[in-house]
């Protein structure tokens, strides 16, 4: 971020409340000169009667005195009207204060945004004095919450110009292409939706696609929307953040926020053109109808959009793991219907690998058919992955039936927990990877089981620790409430089982039941015990139990039924 000739960043809201604080942030990690815009008046001299009175309940009691020593009759709203101009003054001038502590330069423009004649006039002026601005940062915005038919049309009209309006003017009175930096505060409501907010919700998802299509234009610009959480600021009463904790939503710290802002300016995120900081929004679910659908979902699928991928090579090829598969097939059944969660798959089928080798489809389609909807409870959906030859000949991948409960049921105890060691297998961690041919194969993104705790023809226990990866590296396969890479680590015991007993090893085919109860563990031990049903000459089945120390299980996948292959055919040819 940092440049030969001082920034001048023009700041939009920024002279109080959370826009405010990360102004002084960024004035204190990055001095310059800020122009701070807002519909405040900044009062030159306060009123006499106000000048040495810091207290809000004294100061509404002299406001109260001197209108009636005017004649004039005080009431609730004037009187609130007259302190909250004094109040927002004095604001703006200890933010003015803080800027030019760190020995910036700041000067605040009276100046309604929306309003592109006198916001030219005033930019106009002040750029002659301080020099052409480079950076911009649009915090500007406005509430007014209510259910969508209790909104009118002046509600709509005051949320939606003041980012939208705002913004357009704003790249009208300044040239795009003198920018370095253009930050528009975004918030979590346009990424995930929130009750009461379908206006301002509109408005910031405006703004997260104009940085998209303004990143395009001024290429050299960085340009970023940030879809801010809710702050723990004035705005966030005790009992609004009673209300949030209850939905599962955590509070941006003020210190950790405005850090996150001077972070972002930094030139190594100069890619990042969208990011959320923030708990996810979840609304509650919608009324389900009684029509069944079907929904299509494309992707573009290849190995530089997903790093995980090189972690999973078969024959020298990165393979889509299936459990990344299933996953693909639970975010997108979880994104159709909000308020629901994965609970299980049945009839997982491998039917066709997808190998990112020459012949790999340039898109992927996720097939989704609804079979039964229970309102309020449950849905159940075919879902398929599939792809079409450039002859148009249609290849299925992957299929299962997806199941998603609106309240999960409590997690089961596993009761045959095995914990003592017997010390039979004695290779551990990375050990057991990539260390031969009767090894896994897996890479880092896939592992690690820690050590093999016991082991016997008709059972496996194993203790793991998946390291988080980056989502960088997880790509277009994210981590949500199902992981994939930690699920593909849970089957590798009956691998290790195969290696053991009969020198052989395996990959997957399909699976009667997967169930998940609990989020798998992250950074930290959970347990896997496997136990084997049936061993054939082309094939293995088994059962595998995710669970805590003490039994109680995170998921489990029943009737797994993996292919055994040669050895040699894992290999790179």
């Amino acid at each position: 971020m940092t440049t030969q000739t001082p920034s001048v960043f023009l700041i939009t809201g920024g002279a109080k409340g959370i826009t405010a604080e990360c102004t002084i942030k960024l004035a204190k990690k990055q001095p310059g000169k800020f122009i701070l815009l807002g519909r405040s008046e900044l009062l030159a001299t306060e009123p006499e009667y106000a000048q040495d009175c810091l207290e809000d309940a004294p100061l509404k009691k002299r406001i109260m005195e001197n209108l009636l020593a005017q004649g004039e009759k005080p009431t609730p709203m004037s009187v609130q009207k007259i302190y909250n101009k004094i109040d927002s003054s004095r604001e703006i001038k200890k933010t003015l204060a803080a800027i030019q502590q760190t020995g910036s330069t700041a000067e605040y423009l009276s100046v309604d945004v929306t309003d592109k004649i006198a916001l030219q006039q005033k930019l106009n002026a002040v750029v002659n004095r301080v020099g052409r601005i480079t950076g911009i940062i649009h915090g500007a915005g406005n509430l007014a919450d209510k259910l969508i038919e209790k909104k009118t049309e002046q509600d709509f009209e005051k949320v939606y110009t003041a980012k939208v309006q705002g913004l357009e003017n704003l790249l009208t009175c300044i040239n795009p292409e003198q920018l370095q930096h253009l930050v528009l505060f975004s918030s979590v409501t346009g990424f995930y939706g929130n009750i009461g907010q379908s206006d301002y919700a509109i408005a910031n998802e405006i703004l997260n696609k104009s940085a998209h299509l303004i990143k395009q234009n001024y290429p050299d610009c960085h340009v970023v929307a940030i879809n801010w959480g809710a702050w723990d600021s004035g705005m966030v009463s005790p009992e609004l953040k009673k209300a949030l904790a209850e939905r599962g939503i955590d509070i941006i710290p003020v210190e950790v926020g405005t850090q996150m802002l001077v972070k972002e300016l930094q030139p190594q995120h100069h890619a990042t053109t969208q990011l959320v900081i923030g708990s996810p929004m979840t609304p509650p679910p919608a009324p389900l109808d009684s029509t069944l659908k079907t929904y299509r979902i494309r992707r573009r699928m290849t190995v530089e959009n997903n790093p995980f991928l090189l972690d999973h090579m078969i024959a020298g090829y990165p393979v889509l793991p299936a459990t990344n598969a299933m996953s693909w097939m639970i975010n997108g059944c979880e994104e159709c219907y909000p308020g629901y969660r994965y609970f299980s798959c049945k009839e997982f089928k491998f039917l066709k690998g997808i190998i990112f080798n020459e012949t790999v489809a340039t898109e992927h389609i996720l097939e989704l058919k609804e079979l039964t909807k229970n309102d309020g409870e449950s849905i159940e959906i075919q879902a398929k992955i599939l792809s079409k030859t450039p002859q148009g000949k249609t290849h299925y991948h992957f299929s299962s039936t997806v199941k998603l409960v609106r309240e999960l049921p409590t997690a089961p105890i596993y009761e045959r927990v095995n914990l003592t060691p017997d010390n039979i297998i004695t290779t551990a961690g990375k050990d057991l990877y990539q260390n031969g041919a009767s090894s896994l194969f897996h890479g880092p993104c896939f592992q690690a089981i820690e050590k093999v705790l016991n082991i016997s023809p008709e059972k496996i226990t194993v203790e793991c620790f998946w390291k988080d990866i980056t989502p960088q590296q997880q790509g277009q396969f994210p981590i949500h409430w199902h992981n994939p890479y930690s699920t593909d680590l849970s089957t590798h015991p009956l691998w290790i089982w195969l290696s053991h007993f009969h020198q052989e090893v395996c990959l997957p085919g399909q699976m009667a039941t997967s169930e998940q109860y609990r989020t798998t563990p992250c950074n930290e031990t959970f347990y896997v015990s496997c136990e084997i049903k049936e061993k054939k000459a082309t094939s293995a089945t088994a059962d595998f139990y995710l669970h805590d120390r003490n039994g109680q299980l995170f998921s489990r996948i029943l009737g797994s039924r993996a292919v055994v292959v040669p050895m040699d055919l894992l290999q790179p040819k």
